[in-house]
This record gives structure tokens, sequence and C-alpha cells, in this order.
């Protein structure tokens, strides 16, 4: 570095300090709009790996029957929506269309998914937050579940008076961890715990990925207890092969299609379908937040430049005095540009460390387990200071051609 550039930058640097404050809320829009890019980026690629975990997890032959989505699925509605198992429409699928998944030719094990609107009683105490859901026998093989404590129904038993319970739920419900063999009323009907589920992956997005607060009874037995006014929201199936997921999801919408007269109000799709989802709605977010982001980016080179335009009107005087005395237009030009620099580089380096707490602070307190993506720390953080510099070339341009007279003379 010239001993030019070295005297512009300890003058620059003066200048900050000697206006601490001022400078401070000159870089805030800087450090916020690298947070912002940071924090979301970080967030959707945390996501995206626990979406892709998920679907790992549960096998990449899961097949995901559901209805078609009749919701608006719009930031603005997130929390209705499930890009794994698609708890998002306003209709179910019916008891029959369980039926005809299980008949169809390929299908080697199969369990709906629905809730069972209702209460809870446990010696006559109503328990307000639990939720009831039904399912198959197959349930825990598909989500690839173990039973901690106890065990499942088996086939022979879809219409009898069984539940197992997530761990939230049994804390919930009974106020202790393993509750086997105990016993509440659901519509009328005692149920006794015959299992407990180990403790569900949160995934977001995908409310009904973790079950840990739902106490499950056999669907048979739901159907009977709601007239089969409520049919599941989702079933779940495997091929027999992997090898064969592509025709069994065909076949598969084969048969719902011959009992719907060709109308097809629903979707058949295997695990890869969740994940495409759920980078098309991270995708969604991400538009949002880069949106704000540029915004807060914009914000803060105008910021800078105010500001700038301010610190020249205050020492036009000084402006001219070095023009007096044989400093160059180039001169105050570089002295101008070195300090918008200095706090576009300042600015930035806070954003950076602020953004990484942010993305800890997000991965401690919520259930998303964001990642820090360096480049894109280093494309906010060199937006940012590209910025502050062309902005705050502006006010240093207006100093460079000041006529050295007039500063002189104002006071």
């Amino acid at each position: 570095m010239s001993a030019v550039l070295r005297g512009d930058f300890r003058m620059a640097l003066s200048g900050v300090r000697g206006s601490k404050w001022r400078s401070i809320l000159t870089m805030f829009g800087i450090v916020v709009g690298i947070v912002a890019v940071v924090t979301m980026v970080g967030i959707g690629e945390g996501v995206k790996q626990q979406i892709a975990g998920t679907v790992d997890h549960f096998g990449k032959d899961l097949i995901v029957v559901r209805p078609k989505q009749t919701v608006d699925n719009s930031p603005a509605k997130l929390g209705q929506s499930d890009v794994v198992f698609g708890l998002s429409s306003a209709v179910n699928l019916s008891n029959g269309d369980t039926e005809q998944v299980r008949r169809t030719p390929g299908v080697k094990m199969i369990s709906p998914l629905g809730i069972v609107p209702g209460t809870i009683d446990v010696n006559g105490q109503v328990i307000n937050n639990a939720k009831v859901f039904s399912a198959g026998a197959d349930a825990p093989a598909l989500l690839s579940q173990e039973i901690a404590y106890g065990d499942f129904w088996t086939d022979k038993d879809e219409d009898a008076h069984y539940a197992v319970l997530g761990q939230k739920a049994a804390l919930s419900i009974f106020d202790e961890p393993v509750p086997l063999g105990r016993s509440f009323t659901f519509r009328g009907e005692s149920f006794q715990v015959r299992g407990i589920f180990a403790s569900f992956a949160n995934i977001p997005f995908s409310p009904t990925a973790s079950f840990d607060d739902v106490a499950f009874i056999p669907y048979k037995t739901a159907a009977k207890l709601t007239n089969n006014s409520t049919g599941p929201y989702v079933i779940l199936a495997k091929p027999e092969s992997p090898d064969k997921l592509d025709g069994t999801i065909h076949a598969i919408q084969k048969q719902l299609l011959s009992t719907r007269d060709g109308q097809q109000d629903f979707t058949v799709a295997d695990s890869r379908h969740s994940l495409n989802s759920g980078n098309g709605l991270i995708q969604l977010l991400s538009m949002w937040i880069f949106a704000v982001a540029a915004i807060s980016l914009l914000m803060g080179g105008i910021g800078i430049m105010n500001i700038m335009l301010l610190v020249v009107t205050e020492r036009m005087h000084e402006i001219g005095v070095r023009k007096a005395v044989g400093a160059s237009s180039r001169q105050i030009l570089g002295q101008f540009v070195a300090e918008a620099t200095v706090l576009s580089v300042v600015g930035g380096i806070v954003g950076i460390i602020l953004s990484t707490g942010s993305v800890e602070l997000v991965r401690i307190y919520t259930d998303f387990k964001p990642v820090i993506s360096w480049p894109a720390i280093g494309i906010a953080a060199g937006v940012s200071i590209a910025i502050g510099i062309i902005f705050g070339a502006i006010p240093a341009i207006k100093a460079a051609r000041k006529d050295p007279i007039e500063a002189l003379r104002h006071e």
C-alpha cells in the first residue's frame, strides 16, 4: 500500500472514530442486510438437509398418497403446510381409498394416517392438548420408527381398542413417561395403552412428520367411532421391492382412478417429491428474505451517502485548506472514498460476526438446524462493501470538484 493510501485510510479511521455513534448508525443498514442474507441462506440449507435426512430415514421407496392441495400455500399459510406428508388440504381421502391401495398389486405395506376429532378423558379429567390419529398396523415400519416401550398392534387388532402414544402425549395425558397398561376414554370408548414410540425428529414445515404429541389408535376402530365420516389425510405405502417403485406408483394411480370415473383429485408420489416440495418452499421464502435484504443493503448505501454528504459539508473549510496547499482533486477524492470504504468494511465485518451469532441462536431456540454458508457470507459482504463504496463515491466526487476559494469561504 502506498504512502498516499495509508494516509487516506489513517484520516478515514480518524474521522470514523471522531463520530462513533453517527458511524454506527451509518453502518446499520449494511449490518442488517448481511445478517438477513446469511441467516436465511443458513436456514434454507439447514432445512434442505433436514428434509433430505427425513426422506432417507423413511426410505426412498416410501409412497405417499394424498388429496390434491386445495389450500393456499403462500408464506402466510406455511404453518398449515406439510412438505413431507401433505397435511394442507381442505379434504381428506376415504377409508375406501385405503382398501383400494391395499388391493393394488405390488403393494407390500400400507397405513392410512388420519386425524380423529374428539377429546381424551382420564378418570374424569379432560386432556385438551392431546391429538388422536388413526393408523394401520404397518405404521411403525413405514415411518421407520421404533417402539421404545411395549409394542404396536398387529393386523388382527386393527379394530381393537388399543393406543400407542408419542412421548410428549404420554406425559401430557398421564403425566408419566411409560403409562403401559393404563387406559383413557375417547369418544365414549376405553382405550388401553399398548406402547410408547421412541422420540420423533422435528422437521420444519412438516408438523405431522413428528408425532411426539400424538396418540395413535387403529384406523378401523376410528372409522367405527366416527361412522366413516373422517378419512385419512394421507396413505403411506411401500412396494414389494424398491426396484418396483415406479410401477407400483402407476398401479396405485390406475386403481384409484378406476373408482373416481377418471377424476384425479389425488396425488401419488415417492418421498423424492416431498424433498422437491420442500426445496420449492424454501426458494419461495428465500426470495422474500433476499428482497428484504436487498432493500436493507440499498438503504445502508443511501445512509452512507447521506452521512458522507454531511461530512463533506462539515469539512468544506478543511477541503479548501488542503487544496490551497497543493492537494489534488484526486487526493481529496481518495480521502473521502477511503472513509466510505472504512464504514462499509467495518459494517461488513460486524455483519459477518452478528450473522454467525444469529445462525447459532436460531439453532438453539428453534427446531431449525441452520448451517453457516461461507459463500453466502462472502457474497453478502462483498455486495455490501461494493454498495458502500459506490454510494460513498458520490459525495467524494462532490468534494473533489469543489473550488478551493469557495471552500475556504465556507463557515
